[in-house]
C-alpha cells in the first residue's frame, strides 16, 4: 500500500475532481459521508451526546458534512467551529451554510477558552479541528481545548490525522496534539502513524475510500509504501521438483564469542528454516561443541581464536554471507573484521557488533559490496549515523547514508523501517513481545537464508522482516507478550510461511499500536 505525501495528496484530490467532473466541495461532500456510514455502522441510532469540532479549514468542512449527516439521521449531536482565525475555505463556507440549513440548532463559534462545552466521559467527540495543510502550532486557546478532550476521557475520533499533527515534521509541543482513539484517514495512511515520536497520538487507525482518482493512485510513485501480505507474496520464489539443497545457496554465517555462541546459534537456525539449502556456522573454537550439539544440520567452521574470532579464514564459497551476531569488539576480531571486508565479495547481511566495528572505523565502509544489509538496532543505528533530533531527521539521515554507501537499511522497531535510498518500506507485522533478547538475530538469519536463496538483497530485506514480524504474530498466540523468547520465532517460521498462502485478506487499513524492539 502507498503512502503519500501532503503534496501527492492535494494532486490527487485536484486531478480527481478534474477527471471525474465533480468539484472540490462534491468531493467533500463525499469524505464527510464516508466518515458518517462508518459512524452509523457501529452507533446503529445510539443517542449517545457527540461533539463535533470542526476548524474553518478543509478539515472543518468534511467535520461540518458529517455533522449534518448526523443530524438528518437523528443523532443527537452539537457542532462547534472553532475560529482560530479569520480566513475561511470556500468548502468549509459552502457546508456551513449547508448545516444552518439543515437545522435551527446552529454551529456554536468557539472564540477562547471560557467558552468550552461540557464533555462528559461517556460522549464522543469528533476532532475536524486541523488536517494535514497544518503547518505551525496551534493558538494556546486550541491547545488547551485538545487538552480538554483528553482530560474528558470521551472517546475521541480524528478525521483524516489528529489535529495538531504535522504530515512532514516532528511536532513541537505533545500537549497541542489531540490523542485519537481512533482516526479514519482519507484514502491513504500517513507516515506519522508509524513513526515512535507520532504514532502515539492515534490508537488505531483505518482507511477510508473516497473516491481518489484510480488511475492516479496507480501510477503516482510514493517514497513510503507500507509493506503487508499483498505486497510479499508476488516476492515469494516456490521450488520445483526437481530442485535440490545446491539451488537454494549456501549461506555462511560469522559470529560469536565466549558466553555469546547463542547467538550464532539463533542466526544459523533462522537460515536454515527460512530455507537456505546449506548452512555454515563460522565461530572462535569454543562454539565447537555448542554448535555442533545444538544444530546437527548445520556445518561448523572455526576460527583460529578461542573465544574470540581473530582471523576470518574459510575454504568454501558461499552465496552469502551473514556476520556479527554476537561478534564482540575486540581489537583482534576488529583487524580480522577489517581484513575480511577488503578481500570479500560476496554478498553481505550485517547485524551487531559489525555494525559496531563499522562505525569505530568508517573508512570501512568503502568496502561493502553494492546492497549490503545493515539490521542495526537504535543504539547501533546511532552509532552508525550519529545523534537525531526526531524521527523525520532520522530517516534523512539513514536516506543519506544509503544513498553514500549503496546500503539497505533495515531501522527495526515496532514498525521496522527498511530505508534504500530515498525509499521506506514499513513493516506491518510484529508485536511487543519481540522486544526480546535474540530476536535481531533470527532476523539476520532470515534474510541471509532468503539471500541464500536466489532472493535480490531488497526483497529478501522486506520478505524477511514481514516473516519475522508474522512468525512473531503467530507465536504471541500461544506464549504472549511476555513469555516469548527469540526460539519461538524460528519454530513459527514455517507457519508463517503457510500463511502466506490462506484465503487472501483484504488490504491493510487498520492497525494497532505496537512496540518491538529487536536486540
Amino acid at each position: 500500500m502507498k503512502v503519500f505525501s501532503k503534496e501527492q495528496i492535494y494532486e490527487g484530490d485536484r486531478l480527481t475532481t478534474e477527471r471525474q467532473n465533480i468539484s472540490s466541495t462534491d468531493l467533500m461532500e463525499r469524505a464527510g459521508t464516508q466518515i458518517f456510514n462508518w459512524m452509523h455502522l457501529r452507533m446503529q441510532g445510539a443517542q449517545v451526546p457527540v461533539h463535533v469540532f470542526c476548524g474553518i479549514g478543509n478539515n472543518g468542512g468534511d467535520g461540518l458534512v458529517l455533522s449534518r449527516q448526523l443530524i438528518i439521521h437523528g443523532y443527537n449531536v452539537k457542532t462547534y467551529i472553532v475560529n482560530y482565525s479569520e480566513k475561511r475555505s470556500k468548502d468549509f463556507l459552502v457546508n456551513y451554510d449547508r448545516i444552518k440549513n439543515t437545522t435551527k440548532d446552529w454551529p456554536t463559534i468557539l472564540n477562547g477558552a471560557d467558552e468550552f462545552p461540557d464533555i462528559h466521559q461517556d460522549d464522543i467527540i469528533v476532532d475536524a479541528v486541523f488536517g494535514i495543510g497544518l503547518n505551525r502550532p496551534p493558538a494556546e486557546w486550541v491547545k488547551a481545548l485538545f487538552l480538554k478532550f483528553r482530560e474528558s476521557k470521551a472517546f475521541t475520533l480524528s478525521i483524516d490525522i489528529p489535529s495538531g499533527l504535522y504530515t512532514d515534521k516532528a511536532v513541537e509541543d505533545s500537549d497541542a496534539v489531540v490523542h485519537a482513539n481512533y482516526t479514519l484517514s482519507f484514502q491513504a495512511p500517513k507516515l506519522v502513524f508509524f513513526l515512535p515520536e507520532t504514532a502515539r497520538f492515534t490508537i488505531q487507525w483505518e482507511v477510508l475510500d473516497i473516491g481518489i482518482d484510480r488511475d492516479y493512485l496507480a501510477q503516482t510513485e510514493t517514497a513510503v509504501e507500507l509493506i503487508a501480505r499483498h505486497e510479499v507474496l508476488p516476492m515469494y520464489k516456490p521450488r520445483e521438483k526437481f530442485s535440490h539443497k545446491g539451488d537454494f545457496g549456501h549461506a555462511l554465517v560469522i559470529g560469536g564469542s565466549y558466553g555469546k555462541i547463542g547467538a550464532l546459534v539463533l542466526a544459523s537456525r533462522s537460515a536454515l528454516l527460512s530455507g537456505a539449502g546449506l548452512v555454515t556456522a563460522y565461530s572462535p573454537r569454543c562454539g565447537y561443541t555448542i554448535l555442533q550439539t545444538a544444530l546437527p544440520e548445520v556445518m561448523v567452521l572455526c576460527d583460529k581464536g578461542e573465544n574470540n574470532i581473530e582471523s576470518i579464514d574459510f575454504d568454501i564459497e558461499p552465496s552469502v554471507i551473514g556476520i556479527g551476531v554476537g561478534l564482540g569488539t575486540s581489537d583482534e576480531t576488529l583487524h580480522a573484521f577489517e581484513q575480511f571486508l577488503k578481500g570479500n565479495k560476496t554478498p553481505l547481511v550485517l547485524d551487531a557488533d559489525a555494525i559496531n566495528l563499522l562505525a569505530k572505523q568508517k573508512t570501512l565502509l568503502k568496502h561493502l559490496p553494492e546492497q549490503t544489509v545493515l539490521t542495526p538496532h537504535p543504539k547501533e543505528l546511532e552509532r552508525l549515523i550519529g545523534n537525531w533530533s526526531n524521527d523525520f531527521e532520522k530517516l534523512s539521515k539513514v536516506s543519506k547514508f544509503s544513498l553514500k554507501h549503496n546500503v539497505i537499511v533495515i531501522i527495526k522497531g515496532a514498525h521496522s523501517i527498511t530505508v534504500y535510498g530515498e525509499k521506506h518500506y514499513i513493516n506491518t507485522t510484529g508485536n511487543p513481545g519481540m522486544a526480546t533478547a535474540g530476536s535481531g538475530d533470527v532476523l539476520t538469519g532470515v534474510i541471509t537464508g532468503l539471500i541464500a536463496q536466489g532472493y535480490d538483497p531488497l526483497p529478501a530485506s522486506l520478505f524477511g522482516v514481514y516473516l519475522h514480524g508474522k512468525s512473531g504474530d503467530i507465536a504471541v498466540e500461544n506464549h504472549g507478550y511476555q513469555s516469548l523468547i527469540a526460539g519461538h520465532l524460528i519454530d513459527n517460521l514455517s507457519q508463517a510461511y503457510l500463511d502466506l498462502f490462506k484465503q487472501p485478506e483484504e488490504p491493510v487499513e487498520s492497525n494497532e499500536k505496537a512496540e518491538e524492539d529487536s536486540d
